[in-house]
Protein backbone atom coordinates (compact mmCIF):
# COMPACT_ATOMS: atom_id res chain seq x y z
CA UNK A 1 0.00 0.00 0.00
CA UNK A 2 2.73 2.31 0.76
CA UNK A 3 4.43 1.71 -2.11
CA UNK A 4 1.60 2.82 -4.48
CA UNK A 5 1.40 6.32 -2.47
CA UNK A 6 4.57 6.94 -3.19
CA UNK A 7 3.82 5.94 -7.07
CA UNK A 8 1.05 8.48 -7.20
CA UNK A 9 3.44 10.95 -5.56
CA UNK A 10 5.94 10.39 -8.04
CA UNK A 11 3.76 9.69 -11.27
CA UNK A 12 1.79 13.30 -10.04
CA UNK A 13 5.20 15.21 -9.70
CA UNK A 14 6.76 13.70 -12.80
CA UNK A 15 3.68 14.56 -14.96
CA UNK A 16 3.27 17.71 -13.52
CA UNK A 17 7.20 18.77 -14.51
CA UNK A 18 7.91 16.54 -17.07
CA UNK A 19 4.46 17.31 -19.01
CA UNK A 20 5.29 21.12 -19.72
CA UNK A 21 8.77 20.73 -20.56
CA UNK A 22 8.20 17.58 -23.03
CA UNK A 23 5.60 20.00 -24.98
CA UNK A 24 8.02 22.84 -25.23
CA UNK A 25 9.36 20.73 -27.88
CA UNK A 26 6.21 20.04 -29.83
CA UNK A 27 4.16 22.67 -31.91
CA UNK A 28 0.87 23.00 -30.82
CA UNK A 29 -1.42 25.72 -30.07
CA UNK A 30 -5.54 26.36 -29.11
CA UNK A 31 -7.58 23.81 -27.71
CA UNK A 32 -5.28 20.84 -29.21
CA UNK A 33 -2.38 22.05 -26.83
CA UNK A 34 -5.28 20.75 -23.77
CA UNK A 35 -4.94 17.02 -25.54
CA UNK A 36 -1.60 17.14 -26.02
CA UNK A 37 -0.62 17.68 -22.89
CA UNK A 38 -2.98 14.94 -21.66
CA UNK A 39 -1.16 12.51 -23.98
CA UNK A 40 1.63 13.55 -22.38
CA UNK A 41 0.57 13.14 -19.27
CA UNK A 42 -0.12 9.62 -19.98
CA UNK A 43 2.82 8.49 -21.39
CA UNK A 44 5.07 9.95 -18.47
CA UNK A 45 2.44 8.74 -15.69
CA UNK A 46 3.22 4.86 -17.78
CA UNK A 47 6.46 4.93 -17.89
CA UNK A 48 6.81 6.14 -14.23
CA UNK A 49 5.05 3.27 -13.27
CA UNK A 50 7.07 0.95 -15.56
CA UNK A 51 10.51 2.17 -13.52
CA UNK A 52 8.59 2.28 -9.99
CA UNK A 53 8.17 -1.24 -10.71
CA UNK A 54 11.72 -1.89 -11.31
CA UNK A 55 12.53 -0.32 -7.79
CA UNK A 56 9.75 -0.81 -5.42
CA UNK A 57 8.92 -4.44 -4.55
CA UNK A 58 5.42 -4.82 -4.58
CA UNK A 59 4.23 -2.47 -7.41
CA UNK A 60 3.48 -4.37 -10.53
CA UNK A 61 4.68 -4.10 -13.96
CA UNK A 62 1.93 -2.17 -15.79
CA UNK A 63 0.68 -3.59 -19.04
CA UNK A 64 -0.12 -1.74 -22.71
CA UNK A 65 -3.76 -2.03 -21.10
CA UNK A 66 -2.63 0.46 -18.63
CA UNK A 67 -1.54 3.25 -20.79
CA UNK A 68 -4.44 2.86 -23.29
CA UNK A 69 -6.45 3.42 -19.78
CA UNK A 70 -4.40 6.06 -18.73
CA UNK A 71 -4.39 8.02 -22.15
CA UNK A 72 -8.30 7.48 -22.42
CA UNK A 73 -9.26 9.00 -19.06
CA UNK A 74 -6.51 12.05 -19.72
CA UNK A 75 -8.20 12.72 -22.77
CA UNK A 76 -11.41 12.27 -21.05
CA UNK A 77 -9.73 15.18 -18.68
CA UNK A 78 -8.99 17.46 -21.27
CA UNK A 79 -12.60 16.90 -22.68
CA UNK A 80 -14.21 17.77 -19.89
CA UNK A 81 -11.81 21.04 -19.94
CA UNK A 82 -12.85 22.17 -23.32
CA UNK A 83 -16.31 21.28 -23.22
CA UNK A 84 -18.00 21.02 -20.30
CA UNK A 85 -16.09 24.00 -18.01
CA UNK A 86 -18.79 24.30 -15.34
CA UNK A 87 -18.18 20.88 -14.05
CA UNK A 88 -14.75 22.18 -12.78
CA UNK A 89 -16.66 25.35 -11.28
CA UNK A 90 -18.99 23.68 -9.67
CA UNK A 91 -16.33 21.49 -7.53
CA UNK A 92 -16.05 22.13 -3.76
CA UNK A 93 -12.49 21.95 -3.71
CA UNK A 94 -10.64 24.58 -6.21
CA UNK A 95 -7.78 23.24 -8.46
CA UNK A 96 -6.67 24.11 -11.56
CA UNK A 97 -7.92 22.95 -14.54
CA UNK A 98 -5.10 21.07 -15.98
CA UNK A 99 -4.78 18.81 -13.07
CA UNK A 100 -7.80 17.09 -14.23
CA UNK A 101 -5.52 15.14 -16.93
CA UNK A 102 -3.43 14.05 -15.05
CA UNK A 103 -5.63 12.77 -12.26
CA UNK A 104 -7.60 10.97 -15.17
CA UNK A 105 -3.99 9.51 -16.18
CA UNK A 106 -3.60 8.10 -12.73
CA UNK A 107 -6.40 6.88 -11.93
CA UNK A 108 -6.36 5.17 -15.29
CA UNK A 109 -2.83 3.93 -14.58
CA UNK A 110 -3.97 2.61 -11.17
CA UNK A 111 -7.51 0.87 -12.65
CA UNK A 112 -5.62 -1.02 -15.19
CA UNK A 113 -2.20 -1.76 -13.84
Amino acid sequence: MLSYVILVILQFAAGFIGAPQLLRYVPVSGDAQNYALAAAYAVIVWIVGLLASLVLKSVRRPSAGALGLALALALAGAAVIQFAPGVLAASPVPFPALYLPLLGAILGYLIRR
